[in-house]
């Protein structure tokens, strides 16, 4: 089959065997797959991933000197089915799935796996009880944002953010716009939502962020106060006088670059809770005193549950989260390697869809 390659640090589309699928499998066509931001990254810092997973205790399942057909967000049609499967889905339902295979070693994903090819190619094979039929016809590229939309689902599942809290969003990419929709598929605000790029806040206002700021032109920590938020010890103290707590302040970092959550530690409110999704791979600092001096709550959280995937399908076929404002751009195989270079001007694109 033909599917684009990463080779040593390049992105090559070249013919590869095609993938089989084994127990408990299923084959499938590639109908779309999006480009996901740990692809941009993986290109040139596959190594680093691999010697950081290893020493955050995983199985080291990945040789990076080898070829890797990434692609793991993707919606496919069922063409076959391996052995000791139940067959509970037939060739030809469109499908979307977690891309995790359980193998003797341990878990790869479809996308980040010599033995698995992701979506970057016209077929991949899928574990069968994760396969999830399209519902509602709705269509392929809309079914693909599932995977992405599900990270937003889980950071705000695993938050406080509820109805006596005020939600900051920093960093408008495809995890900020997936945290925002979250918390807006919940009936959750006010969301702020804070980016330098113009096109990334007219994206997290079509999203349904509450208000929209451009920290280059305003500090998005000076609306604390005014949405019932106590900033400081002192204004806890006063606002609890009244027999009033006032509101909570949660807030997402989905930048994933060294220095941002310091400046978080410093800026937000006493007795805030800070949800860390953006992705970093470089060696960070904080000051914990600043953290201890003000309560704060650090949590770092990753990927999704299978009941959390299968929900943010649900929101997106029922309209609740409507994922078309972030899709800029379709490109065939031919124009894998282009659009990874087009996502590095987030003026430019947002979300990239690839159909093999």
């Amino acid at each position: 089959m033909r599917a684009v390659v990463r080779r040593g640090a390049s992105l090559v589309l070249d013919s590869v065997p095609d993938p089989t699928p084994g127990a408990g499998q299923v084959l499938a066509r590639t109908l779309c797959c999006r480009i996901c931001g740990s692809d941009l990254h993986a290109v040139h810092a596959m190594e680093t991933m691999v010697e950081l997973g290893r020493r955050s205790g995983e199985p080291a399942l990945i040789d990076p000197t080898r070829d890797i057909v990434f692609g793991h967000e993707f919606c496919a049609e069922i063409l076959d089915h391996g052995p000791d499967t139940d067959r509970r889905l037939k060739a030809g339902t469109r499908v979307v799935a977690m891309p995790v295979v359980a193998t003797p070693q341990g878990f790869e994903t479809v996308g980040y796996s010599n033995r698995y090819p992701g979506g970057f190619g016209e077929a991949i094979v899928l574990t069968e009880p994760m396969l999830l039929a399209v519902p509602n016809g709705l269509g392929d590229v809309q079914a693909a944002m599932t995977e992405p939309f599900a990270v937003g689902e889980h950071a705000v599942a695993e938050s406080d953010a509820g109805p006596d809290t005020v939600n900051l969003v920093v960093g408008c990419g495809p995890v900020g716009l997936a945290v925002i929709a979250a918390l807006k598929a919940r009936g959750l605000g006010p969301v702020i939502a804070s980016d330098y790029s113009p096109a990334r806040r007219r994206v997290a206002e079509a999203f349904g962020a509450d208000v929209v700021i451009d920290p280059a032109a305003e500090n998005p920590h000076s609306r604390w106060s005014a949405l019932g938020v106590p900033h400081s010890r002192t204004e806890r103290s006063v606002l609890a006088l009244t027999g009033n707590t006032g509101k909570r302040a949660v807030i997402f970092e989905c930048v994933g670059v060294p220095g941002v959550i310091q400046s978080l530690i410093e800026a937000v409110p006493v007795g805030s809770q800070i949800l860390v999704v953006g992705v970093c791979m470089q060696t960070d600092a904080i000051e914990p005193f600043l953290c201890i001096n003000k309560s704060l709550e650090l949590k770092f959280v990753l990927g999704y549950t299978p009941e959390e995937f299968a929900r943010t399908l649900h929101h997106i076929a029922e309209g609740v989260i409507d994922v078309r404002p972030a899709i800029t751009a379709e490109v065939g195989l031919e124009g894998v390697a282009d659009a990874f270079r087009a996502l590095g001007d987030p003026e430019a694109q947002c979300k990239m869809v690839v159909r093999p």
